[in-house]
């Protein structure tokens, strides 16, 4: 993730970062966190594109991301697919 997302990004600015990297169904209840994030979109992005398998990112949990990348699997780039919808 670039440095500028990073730092610009709502876990690490007002959370615990560290609540973003909690096992399975605990993550649920944390996503929400991310929703009015400034960069949740970037964020997403870079987990979809380098195949991020833990935490949660972009307001989604690693088995909805899992669930997402299985049924859209010829995504050569959600960066680029984000930014071309947005």
């Amino acid at each position: 993730m670039a440095e500028d997302i990073r730092k610009s990004g709502k876990c690490t600015t007002e959370g615990d970062p560290e609540a973003f990297f909690v096992p399975g169904a605990a993550q649920g209840p944390n996503k929400i966190f991310c929703f009015d994030c400034p960069v949740i979109a970037e964020c997403l992005a870079e987990a979809l594109d380098n195949r991020i398998e833990s935490g949660i990112w972009g307001g989604m949990t690693e088995r909805e991301r899992k669930a997402l990348l299985k049924r859209r699997p010829g995504v050569p780039s959600w960066r680029a697919l984000f930014e071309a919808t947005g």
